[in-house]
């Protein structure tokens, strides 16, 4: 759903505005809160009801990032409020947290004017702001009355002063990515099958000037995509597989290809999920979204590199002509898997799509984006994704753009030692770990798992389980599928 805000570069100062929401930033200086340099109370100093370091004190402000109170000022103009915003050090994951607060703090105003610290000049630090305003701002719904006006996003945020216009403009464009993947994510399953994913896909080719391919059920059948069919074999509505594809100026440069899990919904086939769990499912398809919402923004940031993405989507459910706990398919590659838990079935999809890319794409860097293992949420959370890579530098560049991003990945071993959990006794690998001794590892082993897929050639995992869905609104979140490496993804492949 578009955005209900829109964020301006306005010249002048607060006091030329009509906003009905003032917003002064307060820094967090060694010595206590402080007035940003470059701003001072906006032209507003004579209305204010105290001055600034007095107001600091009252309300025992510390200039921390999203800190925030407001109170009324009379104007020539009527009545205002004028809120006091902490921007912490100014540094742009602060202004992210700033402009999200500011965001909330503004629901039921009809325009907000803040006065952007003439310090702040940089364009990563408006970017950021404008993607903490917009995504604080995002809503999803399908009920059919007008929404609480008092919850309603402001329309309208002016960054007032000399506010960067192409860091807001870029900050704009990371944010409508990452609210298109979480419009893919929050749709409800009983909408969303693999068809319809595939459709999406073609309407945002067609809006961003890509090329796309779809096989439908015969051409997976035709071309061997043996575990894609397996795991959507249980349902009445067949897999699919999309291929998106960027070229740049330069078609020869570097090929990128990012891979998405796409389960439009995850029953847990024959080992069948309990309703707690099943009830998140249809935000099982988020590396999916993640991945098209990238591609739909690659030529806005301009990104140099050739980009290829693939959706590998499926169904998975149970019913009479579902995979069976035993079954042996057969992969794109050729590797044969003994599926011991239908409910394992991401890393199977993913296998048919990195095993494609390697042998008919030419990639030189493979990434894929999964909501793939519990166990990488046991381990770190619900902040943090985790990031395996057979690639030191790929591995560094990626955490460095999740770090700009303020989506915070963390490196995790491919453990040698581990690598016998992943066979079988019939087969080439087993779909989940086979060797009680090296205990409840089971992210590292869906990695080792995907890496024999890889053909050697420069990979890395991210496992957003954890942070790919959120329970409550807080900062940039709301509730449902985040599209949490939307905007990491952007920026590495940006800066490559």
């Amino acid at each position: 759903m578009p955005f209900a805000t829109e964020i301006n570069p306005v010249t002048g100062t607060l006091d030329d505005t009509a906003a009905d929401l003032l917003v002064l930033p307060v820094q967090a200086a060694d010595g206590g809160p402080a007035a940003v340099d470059g701003v001072e109370a906006g032209g507003l100093d004579r209305v204010l009801p105290a001055p600034l370091t007095d107001l600091f004190t009252h309300y025992s402000l510390t200039g921390k990032a999203g800190e925030s109170v407001q109170f009324p000022v009379s104007r020539d103009q009527g009545l205002a409020r004028l809120a006091l915003l902490g921007v912490g050090s100014g540094s742009p994951d602060d202004l992210r947290k700033a402009g999200a607060a500011l965001s909330r703090a503004a629901r039921g105003r009809d325009r907000v004017a803040f006065a952007w610290p003439a310090a702040l000049a940089g364009g990563d630090a408006a970017a950021a702001f404008a993607e903490g305003a917009l995504l604080a701002s995002y809503t999803f719904t399908m009920k059919t009355g007008e929404p609480d006006a008092a919850q309603r996003p402001a329309p309208v945020i002016d960054a007032v002063g000399d506010a960067p216009a192409d860091g807001l403009a870029r900050g704009a464009v990371l944010a409508g990515a990452t609210a298109l993947a979480r419009d893919l994510i929050n749709t409800p399953s009983g909408t969303k099958d693999p068809a319809w994913m595939a459709e999406r896909a073609r309407e945002v080719a067609a809006g961003a000037g890509l090329d796309v391919r779809v096989w439908d059920e015969k051409d997976l059948e035709n071309e061997g995509f043996g575990a894609i069919l397996a795991v959507g074999q249980g349902s009445s509505r067949p897999p699919r597989l999309v291929q998106v594809s960027y070229t740049p100026q330069d078609p020869g440069a570097p090929h990128v290809v990012l891979v998405g899990k796409g389960i439009t919904f995850d029953t847990g086939g024959l080992s069948l999920k309990p309703n707690d769990n099943m009830s998140l499912m249809k935000t099982d398809m988020s590396g999916s979204a993640v991945v098209l919402a990238v591609l739909s923004a690659l030529s806005a940031v301009s990104a140099p590199v050739r980009v290829t993405g693939l959706l590998a989507l499926a169904e998975n459910a149970f019913s009479g002509d579902a995979t069976r706990i035993g079954d042996v398919l057969t992969t794109y590659s050729g590797t044969t898997v003994e599926v011991l838990n239908s409910d394992a079935e991401g890393r199977l999809v993913l296998a048919d799509a990195l095993g494609y890319a390697v042998e008919r794409l030419a990639p030189d860097t493979l990434v894929d984006v999964a909501t793939l293992t519990g166990a990488a949420k046991l381990a770190l959370g619900t902040g943090t994704a985790a990031l395996y890579s057979t690639d030191d530098a790929l591995a560094e560049r990626i955490t460095e753009a999740g770090r700009a991003a303020g989506e915070p990945l963390w490196r995790m071993p491919l453990t040698e030692e581990y690598l016998p959990t992943t066979e079988s006794r019939v087969a080439d690998l087993a779909n989940i770990g086979t060797r009680k001794e090296f205990g409840p590892a089971g992210a590292t082993d869906a990695a080792l798992f995907l890496r024999e897929f890889t053909g050697g050639v420069p990979w890395a995992h991210l496992d957003i389980a954890g942070p790919g869905r959120s329970m409550k609104e807080s900062g940039i979140l709301t509730r449902g599928g985040t599209a949490f490496a939307t905007r990491t993804l952007l920026r590495w492949l940006a800066a490559s």
